[in-house]
């Protein structure tokens, strides 16, 4: 706890107050909360009842009250930050190399993906937007005795309820005109404020944010493009669509996670967490998380393994490569066990575009690693698609047929969906006759595929 305290306790000062809260009790605190993925108020009804987790941060006996609140922990990691924040994952990698739980080698090959936090905030609607926002302009000038000319509270609460009554009964011309009031007292209320506090400076600089939030939720729409305000208490929040079945859109900000590609000895260890505000393209961020992750780590990446989302990025990665390596056949930074060159399978390049089976490199159906070589491969990988030739009549009936070049082009392309190319798994072929004599012979690739008819 030496390394934590030394990192935590910067931000501590002697003034007069209430002391700090231990170190280790609020660490503990925070690794436990993302352990069980507990809000503030859970993690502190669990504490209690559970010793294991009072003896986890640091408690001696066993306490009946607990010595924080729950407000306690978010002003702890608001003042801790991001970047205090990451001093608990290098410890916990620090306590893994030294207990053997993980060899340093694990955290040099790593699986790079991106996935959105959720913040807790209400399905934004626009009614509800407009009427917080109102809220909150008056309830803060009434705070600052800021006399408005009509508050409007109790007509803003029945256009909010009438415009969603209209909206369940599907009604959308009248709930477009309940929302319109709702717009235009929430535009009076605006300009009423600005009015009042001109040539307050003090004034002006309590109401710069509320009011600018309220004006660009009343300005905003639904089709428009660009950042827009989903929530008033965290207006930081984006949507962010992953394509996801069971929920299209979140609310969060999106985070890139890094964890060790192969399973150590104590599990699967996370190697670097990093927020990313904006909702960057994925192949944009490896040129912020690559060398954070290095830094971080303290070691050199040696192979990193990504969706295709990171495609883009991997190649621009190989291509200002300047170290190249002899072998041209492996698709990750370490060298080819084999030295050959990948193969690519028959259902995943018949899944590629037809733009992208004619390259030399073929793209994988699931990940892509980075590479240090810059040039293809000499030899391009085997391809089923398109064959040389086309049917032949000395082949079995059933079988449909690729015979070498000089025999006749056919009219019909075979079908891929079903194929299986026989040359490749000859266990499984039923040839007999004169097809086997001709794939013996190597006059034939023979696909077995549906009977015409």
């Amino acid at each position: 706890m030496g390394f934590l305290e030394a990192r935590f306790g910067a931000v501590y000062s002697d003034k007069p107050g209430h002391p700090p809260l231990p170190t280790r009790l609020m660490a503990g605190l925070a690794i436990l909360k993302h352990m069980h993925d507990l809000s503030d108020e859970g993690l502190s009804e669990r504490w209690i009842e559970n010793p294991y987790f009072q003896l986890f941060c640091g408690e001696e006996f066993f306490q009946h009250k607990p010595p924080f609140d729950r407000s306690s922990l978010t002003r702890w990691r608001q003042r801790m930050g991001e970047e205090k924040l990451v001093a608990l994952i290098q410890e916990s990698l620090n306590v893994a190399t030294r207990t053997g739980a993980a060899k340093p080698a694990d955290f040099s090959k790593v699986i790079v993906d991106t996935t959105v936090q959720p913040k807790a905030v209400a399905f934004p609607i626009d009614a509800k937007l407009m009427h917080r926002a109102r809220e909150r302009l008056v309830r803060l000038a009434k705070k600052h005795g800021v006399v408005l000319r009509q508050s409007y509270e109790r007509v803003g609460k029945y256009a909010l309820i009438a415009h969603q009554r209209y909206a369940h009964t599907k009604q959308f011309k009248r709930a477009n005109r309940a929302l319109r009031t709702l717009g235009a007292y929430l535009g009076r209320v605006t300009r009423d404020i600005v009015r009042k506090i001109k040539g307050d400076a003090e004034l002006k600089r309590v109401f710069a944010e509320p009011l600018s939030l309220a004006w660009k939720v009343r300005e905003q729409r639904q089709n428009q493009r660009g950042r827009k305000v989903y929530s008033l208490h965290a207006p930081e929040v984006e949507c962010i669509g992953k394509g996801k079945a069971h929920r299209p859109y979140e609310f969060g900000v999106k985070v890139s996670v890094a964890t060790t590609l192969h399973r150590s000895r104590g599990g699967q260890f996370i190697a670097h967490v990093k927020a990313l505000p904006g909702n960057p393209y994925d192949g944009h961020t490896l040129g912020v998380v690559v060398p954070d992750m290095q830094a971080q780590i303290g070691a050199n990446l040696e192979r990193i393994v990504g969706d295709r989302g990171y495609l883009s990025a991997m190649r621009s990665i190989v291509a200002t490569a300047t170290t190249p390596r002899p072998s041209t056949g492996s698709r990750s930074i370490s060298p080819a066990r084999n030295g050959a060159s990948p193969q690519r399978s028959n259902a995943s390049y018949a899944a590629a575009p037809r733009s992208n089976r004619a390259s030399a490199i073929s793209n994988p159906s699931t990940a892509w690693a980075a590479t240090t070589s810059p040039t293809p491969p000499a030899t391009p990988p085997t391809r089923f698609w398109p064959p040389p030739a086309t049917t032949s009549a000395d082949c079995w009936p059933g079988w449909r047929s690729f015979c070498a070049p000089g025999s006749p082009p056919s009219s019909r392309p075979p079908n891929r969906s079903s194929t299986t190319a026989l040359s490749h798994n000859p266990r499984s072929s039923r040839t007999t006759g004169a097809a086997s004599q001709r794939l013996a012979q190597g006059k034939c690739v023979s696909r077995r595929s549906r009977p015409e008819g």
